[in-house]
């Protein structure tokens, strides 16, 4: 199976695309099991995606080769209101191409091997990211000095794909450990106005500096700047860059109807961001002054997050599971840290922008119903704290989602192949800015989000 593994790795890397941000920049579950039991899965058997939360539920899987191949659908609906004017900017309505909305899609492969007490998987899964598309004529694209419609884009793209090999063994008939490596690939692209009040918010607080001021701040009647890293690319980003993360666990048989599940993702270490950028000044005329250089997103990681879970059978065909996650946000989102530096002059420009992420509390229930030797039933829901204070909000970042409802089904067609599917909604959530610097205070915006996720799955035992 050698050839075969690393074609469908390199196949899945040619076709990533982007997410809408869920429980921040992460996904609701992964793999369509612990989707529908609103992502949780630390105690129980949720495939081949378990590599991705508890790697020791791998040990749970049936013994022999297995093959599993998904896709992520994620459909996001985001509602950005002028609260002084009533003008109204949705999300992907103006998309440009392929790999910008308003469905983001993310395939999943993996191969596992469960021999006696030991198991051994790899795969490819998309860890979550986010995905906006305001286009180039919403208000977010005119400045509130001097009242400059630049026709300058406002988006995003973030995509954290990890590349896990995970390994689970079974201590006795009630311990099971596991662990994986995981390369870590983020991705990132980011159209983004900042009117000239941001500008000056943001140096009044300390947070620009470098030889470029001086110069931008010389430029006559000077209404905003804006920052262009995007790459129209199904794969990659504007910035992108290459890292490790990994995760240990455990699960414990309490007994015959009862598990415990405990595992620790580990913050990540990814290089700086990097890549090519435009960085625009714009004047009250709308005479674009375009600046093009190399840019670096620097200590952009994932954070470090704690997992417990039960996994209950209340009989041979009802079971029940709950998980908590305690999310450690706060050391990994501060600030955005920008590094920009000019072609030719060697002139540069550094900005800090503001985040200030809270850790969060995310919980998790769900049911699992087999209703035939063919069919198993699904449904779950979950709970997230919110990690963004609202005035730190920026139209392009939307991450405020916290409840989801989720449903989906097993169908077992024969004894080696299983088709799943899961369905996500998360529900809508509403945060509202004022604030300098992350809006412009003449503009007041209030950001209104729902989404609907879908994951299909194929698993093969051979």
């Amino acid at each position: 199976m050698k050839y075969p593994i690393v074609t469908g790795l390199l196949v899945l890397l040619m076709f990533s695309n982007g997410a809408g941000a869920t429980n921040v920049f992460n996904l609701e579950g992964f793999g369509p099991v612990s989707r529908a039991l609103g992502g949780a899965g630390a105690a129980h058997n949720i495939g081949a995606a378990g590599m991705m939360y508890n790697p020791a539920t791998l040990g749970l899987m049936e013994e022999g080769p297995g093959l599993y191949i998904g896709l992520d659908l994620i459909g996001t609906d985001i509602d950005t209101v002028n609260q002084a004017t009533g003008e109204k900017a949705k999300s992907n309505k103006n998309s440009e191409s392929n790999n910008r909305g308003p469905i983001y899609y993310a395939p999943q492969l993996a191969y596992t091997n469960n021999v006696g007490n030991l198991t051994l998987g790899v795969g490819a899964f998309a860890q979550g990211g986010l995905g906006t598309e305001f286009g180039k004529t919403s208000f977010l694209s005119r400045t509130s000095t001097n009242n400059v419609d630049t026709g300058l884009d406002n988006s995003s793209r973030l995509l954290n794909l990890r590349i896990p090999f995970a390994a689970a063994y079974k201590v006795n008939d009630r311990l099971t450990v596991g662990g994986s490596v995981d390369a870590v690939w983020t991705q990132l692209n980011l159209e983004l106005l900042l009117d000239v009040n941001q500008v000056g918010a943001l140096a009044g607080d300390g947070r620009v500096s470098g030889s470029l001021v001086p110069t931008l701040l010389a430029i006559p009647n000077l209404s905003g700047a804006h920052f262009s890293l995007t790459k129209n690319d199904i794969v990659g980003g504007g910035t992108d860059g290459w890292g490790l993360g990994g995760k240990l666990g455990f699960t414990y048989q309490i007994s015959d109807t009862t598990r415990f599940g405990m595992a620790y993702n580990l913050e990540t270490h990814v290089e700086d961001l990097s890549g090519r950028a435009v960085l625009t000044a714009v004047d009250n005329n709308n005479n674009h002054i375009p600046l093009s250089g190399k840019i670096k997103i620097r200590d952009f990681q994932n954070p470090a997050q704690l997992s417990l879970g039960v996994s209950h059978e209340i009989n041979e065909q009802l079971t029940i599971v709950a998980d908590y996650n305690r999310v450690f946000w706060k050391d990994v989102m501060k600030d955005i840290d920008i590094g920009f530096i000019q072609d030719g002059t060697g002139d540069n420009i550094d900005i800090l922008l503001p985040q200030n992420y809270r850790d969060i509390n995310l919980y998790s229930i769900g049911a699992e119903y087999q209703y035939t030797q063919d069919w198993t039933f699904r449904a779950g829901f979950s709970h997230s704290d919110q990690a963004l204070r609202s005035n730190f909000l920026f139209a392009v970042i939307p991450i405020q989602l916290q409840n989801h409802l989720t449903g989906g089904f097993s169908y077992f067609w024969s004894e080696n192949n299983t088709f799943d599917f899961a369905l996500s909604y998360a529900f809508e959530k509403s945060v509202s800015n004022e604030s300098l610097p992350n809006t412009d205070s003449a503009v007041p915006i209030k950001s209104s989000h729902r989404q609907i996720n879908a994951v299909f799955g194929y698993s093969y035992r051979f």
